[in-house]
């Protein structure tokens, strides 16, 4: 069999403009899922099962919040090694690097960024440890595009606040220890305030969503809250209007933008790898034109968002990052990474169905992170506004 004189996925050496502690970052997370999540996955996509036990590991890994700092229990990574480890996380599986990048950017982030410094000491480093994890509550049945349009009230009462309302696909909502909730305040002001609602609250619960066909290793929610009693001291002090959810959502748009890279990545190389061993009419099947086609398009648009990303995180550690070119980023990523995994599915052929290889799994997956946290479309008018100065929403 000919020898590639490339075999990785590095193929503008991109390897050359990351940090040691970059790339220390990155191989530590790439060996946490090699290690121990890829031999438990294909099993918990089965059953529809997170492995909520591995939770310590990322934890004492510094995995959780790995961006905020050293003084909170967390690691005090830069953005970029933040973005690595996502990118490895999902080339285990959207899952896992769901379950992380909720913690961190939906919950963690607007804790530290609006959040009291007792609430900061209180929750803080035991969710960077993995002792307590949390969920993020701002869509509901009828608004996800439009979460300004959410109908969970707050009302003030003597010492605290009554909430009311349904969240729905809540990531990590059935384990979480506390959920951020994000209601409108009873009073037609339309301020919006995030409450921290712990596990066990009078009022506040819980289920599972069932018959998911993607992310089924991952544990999706609804959250009930029928008048259900939040103290003062767990609304977050510094935020009152959309703008404190709206942030959060582009600190997950940025890590999902890298993990996005990561399940193209899992798809190109299992691709590639099968069709140099793939025997059809006497040859290998990538030695034919539309297979290399296929695969040449592939590593180039990794390549391509490779790039796209690590010079969003330079100007995010730089504090020049926009939120509309996070969207640019996301939406990108992760519709040319499920073009790849189609791509790759089509190579493998029937194959392509089966888990006894990641492909489908990933496929599955990225139709859904091509909708959460904004979909492609969303993304497109976010941008659109912002290079023609005119709002295309609801038009």
């Amino acid at each position: 069999m000919n020898e590639p004189a490339f075999r990785g996925t590095d193929y503008y050496d991109i390897e050359e403009l990351l940090s040691e502690e970059e790339r220390l970052a990155r191989d530590t997370a790439r060996s946490f899922v090699d290690g121990e999540y890829l031999p438990v996955v294909t099993e918990h996509f089965r059953r529809g099962t997170f492995p909520v036990e591995l939770a310590k590991t990322i934890g004492e890994l510094g995995f959780f919040g790995s961006n905020l700092p050293t003084e909170y229990g967390c690691a005090g990574l830069n953005n970029v090694a933040y973005g690595l480890i996502n990118q490895e996380l999902e080339r285990g599986d959207s899952g896992l690097r769901s379950f992380v990048s909720v913690q961190s950017g939906l919950v963690m982030y607007p804790i530290y960024t609006y959040g009291s410094e007792e609430q900061k000491r209180r929750w803080l480093p035991a969710m960077a440890r993995g002792e307590a994890l949390g969920c993020f509550g701002l869509t509901e049945p009828d608004f996800g595009s439009n979460p300004a349009g959410m109908l969970t009230r707050a009302e003030p009462v003597s010492g605290g606040w009554v909430l009311n309302g349904t969240k729905r696909w809540i990531t990590n909502g059935d384990v979480a220890d506390v959920a951020l909730v994000w209601a409108k305040v009873a009073d037609g002001s339309g301020a919006v305030r995030g409450f921290l609602v712990e596990r066990g609250a009078a009022g506040f619960s819980s289920r599972e969503m069932e018959g998911k066909f993607s992310l089924r290793a991952s544990i999706t929610s609804e959250l009930f809250l029928e008048d259900c009693f939040v103290p003062e001291n767990a609304v977050l002090p510094k935020v009152s209007s959309m703008r404190g959810p709206l942030s959060c959502l582009t600190q997950a748009r940025y890590g999902i933008s890298w993990g996005a890279l990561g399940a193209a990545e899992a798809c190109y190389e299992c691709a590639r790898d099968y069709a140099r061993e793939r025997i059809m009419f006497s040859r290998p099947i990538a030695g034919y034109q539309l297979v290399q086609a296929k695969l040449v398009r592939m590593i180039t648009e990794i390549t391509k968002g490779r790039l796209l990303c690590l010079r969003l995180g330079r100007l995010k550690d730089a504090g020049r990052m926009r939120s509309e070119q996070v969207s640019m980023a996301k939406m990108n990523n992760v519709s040319n990474a499920l073009e790849i995994a189609r791509m790759a599915r089509d190579i493998l052929g029937a194959n392509g169905i089966i888990d006894e290889y990641p492909i489908i799994r990933h496929m599955l997956n990225l139709e859904t992170v091509n909708t959460y946290e904004g979909t492609e479309d969303v993304h497109r008018l976010i941008i659109g506004k912002d290079i023609t100065g005119w709002d295309a929403f609801g038009q």
